[in-house]
C-alpha cells in the first residue's frame, strides 16, 4: 500500500483542522466583540448627546443659534437629543422636522443575549432606520439621554470593525496553525511517518527486512511504539525465518521418509536375524539396536507428522472417555525408555464410564499418548490421568511421579525443537498435543512441575 499524498496526509490534515478550530475561536470571540462595539458605539453617541445638552444649559438663557444647534447635532450624528434631568427639567436639541422613529433601543434593559442579538440583527437588517436610543447618561447616572440618530453609520462601523477582526483572525489562524503545525510535525507526525515507512517495508518483505529508523530515546508514547514495532518486527522476522527453516525442513524429510522407513525396516528385519545368533554378546546387544531403530522410525514419523500437519482435520465423534485414555495408556506402555528397553510404567486411568465427548477420537489419544510418552522417557513410572468439568468445560489432568521439567525445558514449553527435557529429545510431543487441544477449541497447559511429578491440563470445550 502506497503512503497518502501530501494533500492526504496526516500533516496536511493537521494543518487544515489547526486553521478551522483557530478561527471558530475567533467566531466566538468575536460574537460578544462584537455586540459590545455596537454597545461602545452607542454609549459614546449618548455621551456626545450629553455634552452637547449641557451647551444649551450653559447659554444665555437656554437657547442657542441655529447654526450652533446644527454643529451640536452633527457632532451627535443624531437628529434629536433630550437630556432629562433628576429635576425634570429637559434640554432638547432638534433639527426641524426630524424622520419618524423605526425602532426604540433601551439600554436600561439590555441583557448580554439581547444585545448579541441585536448585534445581528442590525448587522442583517436590509433597510435604512432611524432609532430612538435610551440610556442613562455616561456622565452622570442620575441624568437619562435620548437620542434620535440613523442605524446606517453605525451598520457600517460595524462592518469596518469585523472586517478588521476577520482579517486578523486569519492571521492569527495561519502563524498559529503553522506553529502549531511545526510542533506536532517533530514530534509526532515526522515520527508516524517513520513508523508507517517501517511497517510498509515490513510488509513488503517481512522475513529479510531491516528496522528502518533506530528507536528515538523518548519516553512518551512514540518512543514506546517506536521500540515495540522494533521489537516486534525483530520477533516476527526471526519467527518467520523459522517457519521457513520448518517448511524447508518439511519438504526435506517427506522426500526422503519414504526412503528412510524402507532403510529402517530393512535394518530391522536384520536385527530380528541377530537376535537369533549363536553369539551371545550379539544377542545382547540386539534390543538396544532394536531399540535405536524403533526411536529412528519414530522419530521421522513426528517430524513428519509436525511439519505436515497444518490446520488439523477434525473428524467429530460421540467418543467414549475413558476406553480412549485407556488406549493411549496402551500405546504409552509400550513406548521406549533411552536404553532401549521397555517401559515398564503403571497408567492410572480415573476417568468415569461413561463420561462422552464430541471429538477426534485419533488425534485426542495421540496427545494424552504424547504426554503419556513423554513423562515415560523422562522417567517415570507412574502416569494418572482424571477428569473433571469446570466452567462448560471438560479437564483432563495428566499428572506423573517424574523428576520434573528442567529450567530449561519450561521456558521453551510447547517450542518444537527447543521445549523438550531429555537430551535426544525433539519437543515435537508437546506442540502436537497443543495443536491437537488448539483444534478442538481448547488448551494445553503445564500445571505444575516439580521434583515430585508434572502436571498437565488438556482442556477442552463441552457442546
Amino acid at each position: 500500500m502506497p503512503l497518502p499524498t501530501a494533500t492526504r496526509s496526516l500533516s496536511a490534515k493537521l494543518l487544515v483542522l489547526t486553521v478551522l478550530f483557530v478561527m471558530l475561536a475567533e467566531v466566538l470571540i468575536y460574537t460578544p466583540s462584537i455586540a459590545r462595539f455596537r454597545l461602545s458605539y452607542l454609549q459614546e453617541r449618548l455621551s456626545a448627546a450629553h455634552l452637547a445638552a449641557l451647551a444649551v444649559e450653559a447659554a444665555p438663557d437656554r437657547m442657542v443659534t441655529k447654526e450652533l444647534e446644527a454643529k451640536l447635532l452633527a457632532h451627535v450624528g443624531a437628529y434629536t437629543v433630550d437630556l432629562v434631568q433628576p429635576d425634570s427639567r429637559v434640554y432638547m436639541l432638534a433639527r426641524s422636522m426630524p424622520p419618524p422613529v423605526d425602532a426604540v433601543v433601551d439600554l436600561r434593559t439590555a441583557t448580554f443575549v439581547s444585545l448579541i442579538a441585536d448585534a445581528f440583527a442590525a448587522l442583517a437588517q436590509p433597510r435604512d432606520r432611524v432609532l430612538r436610543v435610551i440610556d442613562r447618561s455616561p456622565k452622570d447616572p442620575a441624568q437619562r439621554v435620548e437620542v434620535v440618530m440613523d442605524e446606517r453609520p453605525m451598520i457600517a462601523a460595524m462592518i469596518d470593525y469585523s472586517e478588521r477582526i476577520l482579517a486578523l483572525s486569519v492571521v492569527i489562524s495561519l502563524i498559529t496553525a503553522g506553529l502549531v503545525f511545526l510542533s506536532l510535525a517533530g514530534m509526532l507526525v515526522r515520527p508516524m511517518r517513520r513508523l508507517t515507512e517501517s511497517m510498509v517495508a515490513f510488509r513488503r518483505d517481512p522475513e529479510h527486512a531491516e528496522p528502518a529508523f533506530a528507536p528515538d530515546r523518548r519516553d512518551d508514547e512514540i518512543g514506546v511504539a517506536q521500540r515495540e514495532l522494533v521489537a516486534m518486527q525483530d520477533a516476527l522476522g526471526t519467527a518467520l525465518r523459522q517457519r521457513e527453516r520448518l517448511a524447508a525442513l518439511g519438504t526435506a524429510v517427506a522426500k526422503i521418509n519414504h526412503d528412510l522407513r524402507g532403510i529402517l525396516s530393512t535394518a530391522a528385519l536384520l536385527s530380528e536375524r541377530l537376535s537369533e545368533s549363536a553369539d551371545p554378546e550379539v544377542r545382547r546387544v540386539t534390543p538396544r539396536l532394536m531399540g535405536a531403530i524403533d526411536r529412528a522410525v519414530d522419530l521421522c514419523g513426528q517430524t513428519l507428522s509436525y511439519t505436515q500437519d497444518g490446520v488439523l482435520p477434525l473428524r467429530r465423534a460421540k467418543v467414549d472417555l475413558a476406553a480412549l485414555v485407556e488406549e493411549a495408556g496402551a500405546e504409552v506402555a509400550s513406548s521406549l525408555r533411552l536404553d532401549g528397553g521397555r517401559a515398564e510404567a503403571a497408567w492410572t486411568s480415573r476417568v468415569p464410564a461413561g463420561l462422552t465427548l464430541s471429538a477426534d477420537g485419533d488425534q485426542l489419544a495421540r496427545a494424552l499418548a504424547n504426554l503419556g510418552r513423554n513423562a515415560v522417557q523422562a522417567g517415570a513410572d507412574s502416569v494418572t490421568v482424571e477428569a473433571q468439568r469446570a466452567d462448560g468445560r471438560l479437564v483432563l489432568t495428566v499428572a506423573d511421579n517424574g523428576p520434573g521439567l528442567p529450567p530449561r525445558a519450561r521456558e521453551n514449553l510447547f517450542q518444537p525443537f527447543a521445549g523438550s527435557a531429555r537430551a535426544g529429545g525433539t519437543g515435537l510431543g508437546l506442540a502436537i498435543a497443543r495443536e491437537i487441544a488448539r483444534a478442538h477449541g481448547g488448551d494445553l497447559r503445564l500445571v505444575e512441575s516439580t521434583g515430585s511429578g508434572t502436571v498437565f491440563a488438556l482442556e477442552l470445550p463441552v457442546e
